[in-house]
């Protein structure tokens, strides 16, 4: 873990930045700054950074459940059938709690991401490429039903504001359900090796005595309740779970375990950077931090698959 405390006092201060820039004035003498950052600030640093280590982890899982780096969960179709089942709680309970909501798009989110499981393991594995696209026509698929689900209810504005992860709504209150996303982490790290073994293959992971399918299952479940969260919480934010892992696993190689915390961490920093950037870029106005993000993240997919070309080319 050499190189950790450095990188822990990076995000340390990167969190002090976002506690100090904002459209707000900290310093105003007639404003109470320390009900801002109690009720506004500090829940939306702490949310970038559970958003960004969530989904950065959830890109982990599903990589090696499907033996690809080139597939995020927001590129499968997690993000839209969460939507689609926060239209359904939306339509049938529009007064449905919070965490109501949560459950049922996280139930969505895990069918719609068993699905695309399912339809990779029909999908040939000698092109690296084959897989992601087929996820991107997936995903795109289930987008264009939740879209018309919306439109033909008046709900079009609720995808707009799912689609786009932005954090300048979050306040004291209301982000609350992202801590869930700590205690997945923690599950995942207890599940690291079990994993590890997905990476391999269903054959090799069964011959070496895993439960593949149950594995798969908590996998996959940790994926869902992470998306479902965040997309509830602050909407979908495309490309962390394909843009930290490959850093991480191209800089320290793929000793899960030992990658973890540093997957967790980068894609906390990262998101974190994208949200402060999207704040000072055209201050006092505000950019998303999902459009920040998204620029960095396809410039690197598409890096990803050129370089992946070119080897196997």
């Amino acid at each position: 873990m050499r190189g950790f405390p450095i990188a822990l006092t990076g995000l340390a201060l990167l969190g002090l930045a976002s506690l100090l820039v904002g459209a707000t004035n900290l310093w105003n003498t007639q404003l109470d700054a320390g009900m801002v950052l109690a009720i506004s600030r500090v829940p939306r640093t702490v949310a970038a950074m559970l958003a960004g280590a969530g989904l950065a982890l959830a890109g982990v899982v599903v990589q090696q459940s499907v033996q690809n780096r080139l597939v995020d969960p927001g590129l499968i179709g997690t993000p839209e059938s969460a939507m689609l089942g926060l239209l359904g709680i939306t339509l049938i309970a529009p007064g449905a709690a919070l965490l109501v909501k949560m459950s049922v798009a996280s139930l969505t989110a895990l069918a719609g991401t068993a699905v695309f499981f399912l339809l990779a393991r029909l999908v040939p594995r000698r092109d690296p490429m084959l897989l992601p696209l087929v996820g991107l026509i997936y995903g795109g698929i289930l987008g264009a039903a939740a879209l018309w689900l919306a439109w033909v209810n008046d709900l079009v504005q609720f995808i707009g504001i799912w689609q786009t992860g932005e954090f300048s709504g979050v306040l004291r209150g209301r982000y609350e359900l992202l801590w869930i996303i700590a205690a997945l982490a923690v599950a995942l790290f207890f599940l690291a090796d079990r994993i590890t073994l997905l990476g391999l293959g269903e054959d090799y992971a069964r011959a070496l005595g895993l439960n593949y399918l149950q594995t798969v299952l908590l996998g996959l479940g940790c994926v869902a309740v992470t998306f479902a969260v965040v997309v509830v919480t602050v909407g979908a934010m495309p490309f962390v779970g394909l843009v930290v892992p490959n850093i991480v696993s191209r800089w320290r190689g793929d000793n899960l375990r030992r990658n973890l915390p540093w997957v967790a961490l980068l894609g906390a920093v990262l998101v974190l950077a994208a949200d402060l950037m999207g704040r000072v870029v055209r201050w006092p106005y505000e950019i998303p931090a999902a459009t920040i993000f998204a620029v960095f993240g396809a410039a690197l997919f598409l890096w990803l698959l050129n370089t992946r070309k070119v080897q196997h080319g």
